[in-house]
């Protein structure tokens, strides 16, 4: 017992001390224009978890610090929240909450602006920083899946550091789909920002704009959507520090089965009794050879892809803060992500720092500053799961002594684990990337001020290669290294005027803006073979004797743009927003280098109509309609000009002579301007106190005279030309929900859904209806740019349908046991008996049909859960997994159900030792609809009274999962990266904490 006095004796003088710090504020809540009280109001000690409900009669009572300023944060379902200031010699406050309609007054981002969100007249989606940071993500376009209807967002592998992509409204162009229909992401007004170098903890907001009246602004540079985000900035007050902080593990989501060893031996016995030279296990000398057949004996079984892949890691580590006086605001951070891939030799590494200064030098002027720089170290596995899955799975890894046995079973077959030998393989890409931006901003009349902007993005890689002999790439042969520096230098200057004017009911808005911006790219490559030291690896490219190669490249070109803007509002009921912008491009030809884009929006906010005041349901309604034209200039830099190619020539034995021939790529001297003109309609509304709300959209946008790679015939001596031929259109409906489903004192619960439906067409094809290349990349009119144009297969010929298979082609060209497709035209466009090019059809798009995303967010006293699904439904993907078919059993397969005369199925051919599979890519097509369990995460914030006596404003500890759980008829592997064997998607369990002092 003695030892219990003293404790309880320094606990009864800690908390007479913590009673002597504090003090109680008093206080009522009102609501309304008829000022009725509120129970149930919540009142928080701003940054802290301090707080106190209303009862019944709206009032509260609060301890709070005391002889020292406090803001307290009051919000309640259905009204705006308030902060208010609190001074030491006060007592007790009165509190009116707005309705939230109120809410409508927050400024959201648009391009060279801001504008309130009830004068929004575009289809613009803002998405505030703490959404951003509520899912422990890596990049802040992974941070917008699911809540942006519209925005098709998805990642295509697992390899460490890789982001995801991000299309808004589809593809319009569909010369280079790869690059030309990419979003523009604007950073603190900054162009070309690489935005997967953002730490999302330092995210205040993000805007999406989509239709063209928001992104004419933008002209050229708009067409596909703009992302705009805005990075946190200094605060008047004491400074304030955030850590945050998560780490946790990646293991495989979902990776295709490969035959086992007996599966294996099964598959080559079958393949050699088709043929007629196996009958039974006496036969196996046939099929097998001496080293495999040792290995069955001894039943040596391997799973390569077993062997290849790990589980992962990730960790991340963000420091930021913010302070400043009334003059000068400053806010500072750096950060840390690190990641270990699925797969050895496999890791991302990203190191961010961030400044962002803001100084009033006086009433008229401001100036400020702003930079981030990443440096980025990352080593790049080559591919060795495609190798793996078609390692036959026998034998051993590594011989008696413990050393690789390089070649497998005798045969010439390299084992997958080959480059993770010390020394054996490098690759490894360091890049730094530099942003900075200088602002003067001049207010020398009220409502008027001018912005102007320099900003330089700079950027260099280093990626260098090594493959030593024996090695994946070696094989057995030569060692090999490069090489290769890329620089980019972009800069841009834009001045941005802005005037402002209220005068009685009508309020305008013009902003003009003159920008210029250059890019400047350089490169420069060496290689060279067979290293005398191959420990040098890449770092000693004048070591290697053989085959020595170097190049190097520029490029550069300039747009220069001019855009005006005007914003009208009447009562702030009837909303007129028009745009022009001028763009010149100096990669276009002459005399189509510029173009104009103009773009027009109404808005009226119907809630604000005298007839509309009976409606008390709704609390908001706004009908918003736009028509606008924005452009693409997506070719290189001096695509339309000829030039030519360096072919070294040589007669017999003489030295090489320098000699040029025509690039197959002809320049076109009339190239102009990609267009693309869109006409959104949408709706805004509220009910219930804004319980529901929501938007709306429909949209229709029309692309002309496509920047198209045409075809020459082959006499010409050129490949292609680009010329500016046929159309597309992408139309479709997006529809955004969000419910306040409970409002408690304790409980909260919200919901949020998103929908979007869009069909893109190719309306019009320089040369008729269909261009077949192969079954991945035809275009056809009528349908997406991106189809998969094949053979419809239609089962396996059984036996018993000898005659009818004969009867489809030469003698012996189908026999059971082989694919069998139908027949579906011919020269007249009838089924003709014949199976030939003419019956290839459209089997399924790569692009969905639907996207959605569903995201609930829970709250229960200090604890808040959030669980996000996303769906992606209709389209359908080529698997590389279920091409893993080597009818031979050469190599290994995929573990599929094959036909046998045993064993009839109508799914995959029958094995066979010399016989040629045809139609093999019908095998690959599936339909690849799913739904996951994106994320789900789970915190807690601690009590005030435990953290405030380390002087800690707030500590918040979560567990979360990503990539959880998959819906999909495909139960192979993960659906959203397409069935790709050698870059599987992962799954993350992490840990996180959030501190703030």
């Amino acid at each position: 017992m003695k030892p219990f006095i003293p404790i309880l004796a320094a606990s009864t003088l800690l908390v007479s001390a913590a009673q002597a710090q504090t003090r109680s504020i008093t206080g009522q809540v009102l609501g309304g224009d008829k000022a009725e009280a509120l129970p149930g109001v919540t009142v928080l000690v701003k940054g802290t978890t301090n707080g106190s409900s209303t009862d019944t009669e709206g009032r509260f009572t609060l301890q709070i610090p005391d002889k020292q300023d406090v803001t307290l944060v009051v919000s309640y379902l259905g009204y705006k929240s308030q902060e208010l200031l609190v001074k030491p010699d006060q007592t007790r406050l009165e509190v009116r909450l707005s309705p939230e309609s109120a809410a409508l007054d927050d400024v959201v981002v648009i391009g060279y602006g801001s504008v309130r969100k009830r004068d929004l007249t575009g289809a613009v989606v803002s998405v505030k920083g703490e959404e951003v940071t509520k899912l422990p993500v890596t990049t802040v376009t992974e941070a917008l899946q699911g809540k942006i209807p519209g925005a098709d967002i998805t990642r295509s592998n697992g390899y460490a550091g890789q982001g995801s992509s991000i299309r808004i409204r589809g593809n319009r162009s569909i010369a280079n789909p790869g690059s030309s229909n990419n979003v523009l992401y604007i950073v603190d007004g900054v162009q070309n920002v690489n935005a997967s170098d953002i730490d999302p903890n330092d995210v205040q907001s993000i805007e999406v704009l989509k239709d063209a009246s928001s992104t004419a602004i933008y002209g050229s540079r708009g067409a596909n959507g703009v992302v705009i985000i805005t990075t946190k900035r200094g605060s008047t007050g004491k400074p304030k520090i955030n850590f945050n902080a998560y780490t946790g593990v990646t293991k495989v989501a979902g990776y295709g089965e490969y035959l086992s060893g007996p599966q294996w031996i099964d598959f080559r016995r079958e393949a050699f009794r088709a043929a007629g030279t196996w009958n039974s296990p006496a036969d196996d000398a046939v099929a097998f050879n001496p080293a495999q057949r040792e290995a069955i004996a001894n039943e040596q079984y391997l799973n390569w892809p077993d062997q290849v892949l790990h589980n992962g890691m990730q960790q991340n580590y963000q420091v930021g803060l913010t302070g400043g006086s009334e003059n000068t605001k400053v806010y500072f951070s750096l950060g840390y992500y690190d990641e270990k891939g699925l797969l050895k030799l496999d890791r991302f590494k990203r190191y961010t720092t961030r400044a962002n200064i803001d100084q009033t030098v006086n009433k008229w002027l401001k100036v400020g500053v702003q930079s981030q720089l990443a440096y980025i170290n990352n080593d790049i596995r080559r591919d060795p799961l495609n190798l793996a899955s078609q390692a036959i799975p026998l034998g051993r890894v590594y011989d008696d002594e413990g050393k690789l046995n390089y070649n497998l079973l005798g045969g010439t077959q390299i084992n997958p684990l080959a480059d993770e030998q010390p020394g054996a393989y490098q690759r490894n890409n360091k890049t730094n990337r530099l942003t900075a931006a200088a602002y003067v901003e001049l207010t020398p009349l009220e409502g008027l001020s001018l912005r102007s902007t320099f900003a330089a993005n700079y950027s260099t890689s280093e990626l260098g290669n090594f493959y030593g002999r024996n090695t994946i790439d070696g094989r057995g042969a030569n060692s090999q290294s490069s090489i290769t520096n890329n620089q980019s230098r972009n800069l841009s200057w834009e001045n941005v005027l802005t005037y402002r004017k209220d005068i009685g009911d009508h309020s305008l808005t013009l902003t003009g803006v003159a920008s210029d911006l250059i890019f400047n790219n350089t490169n420069s490559f060496a290689q060279g073979q067979n290293q005398v030291l191959p420990s040098q690896s890449f770092y000693n490219l004048g070591a290697a004797n053989q085959n020595i190669f170097i190049g190097s490249g520029f490029s550069r070109n300039n747009l220069v743009s001019f855009a005006g803007r005007i914003n009208y509002s009447w009562k702030g009921r009837y909303l007129l927003t028009f745009t022009n912008r001028a763009d010149g491009s100096s990669k276009l030809a002459p005399g189509n280098k510029w173009a104009y884009f103009p773009s027009a929006a109404i808005g009226w906010r119907i809630i604000e109509e005298s007839f509309m005041q009976n409606a008390k349901f709704l609390t908001e309604l706004k009908l918003r309609g736009s028509y606008g034209v924005s452009g693409n200039d997506g070719i290189a830099a001096y695509a339309t000009q000829n030039s030519l190619t360096n072919t070294p020539f040589a007669f017999t034995d003489a030295n090489a002579t320098p000699t040029y021939t025509i690039s197959p790529l002809i320049g076109n001297a009339e190239l102009g301007w990609e267009k693309t003109y869109t006409t959104d309609i949408g709706v805004d509304f509220g009910m219930f106190d804004n319980r529901l709300t929501g938007t709306v959209d429909y949209y229709d946008a029309q692309t002309k005279d496509l920047i198209f790679p045409y075809t020459q015939p082959a006499f010409t001596g050129v490949a292609t030309v680009n010329r500016n031929i046929g159309r597309t259109r992408n139309k479709g409906v997006e529809v955004s929900l969000t419910s306040q489903n409970l409002r408690g004192d304790n409980l909260t619960w919200s919901t949020t859904l998103t929908y979007a439906r869009n069909r893109e067409t190719i309306v019009e094809l320089p040369t008729g209806d269909v261009i077949a290349t192969d079954y991945r990349n035809s275009l056809i009119v009528g349908q997406p740019a991106q189809v998969y144009y094949d053979y419809k297969k239609i089962g396996i010929w059984q036996l018993g349908e000898e005659t009818e298979a004969a009867s489809y082609g030469t003698p012996g060209q189908f026999l059971p046991g082989d694919i069998k497709v139908a027949d579906l035209s011919g020269p007249d466009g009838v089924p003709d008996g014949k199976i030939t090019a003419a019956d290839r059809t459209v089997i399924g798009s790569r692009v969905p049909k639907w996207t959605g995303g569903l995201s609930n967010d829970v709250r229960y006293k200090g604890f808040d859960l959030n669980v996000l699904l996303v769906a992606r439904v209709g389209q359908w993907i080529s698997s590389d997994y279920y091409a893993k078919f080597n009818r031979s059993g050469n190599n290994n397969n995929a573990i599929v159900d094959y036909w046998t005369p045993e064993n009839p199925t109508n799914d995959y051919p029958r094995p066979h030792s010399t016989r040629a599979l045809s139609y093999v890519t019908t095998l690959t097509e599936r339909e690849a609809s799913w739904a996951k369990v994106r994320n789900v995460t789970l915190g807690y914030t601690l009590p005030k009274s435990l953290v405030s006596k380390g002087k800690i404003d707030n500590v918040r500890v979560y567990v979360s999962g990503r990539n959880l759980y998959t819906f999909s008829n495909l139960d192979d592997f993960d659906p959203e990266g397409e069935g790709v064997v050698d870059q599987p998607l992962n799954r993350a369990y992490v840990v996180g904490l959030n501190v703030g002092f």
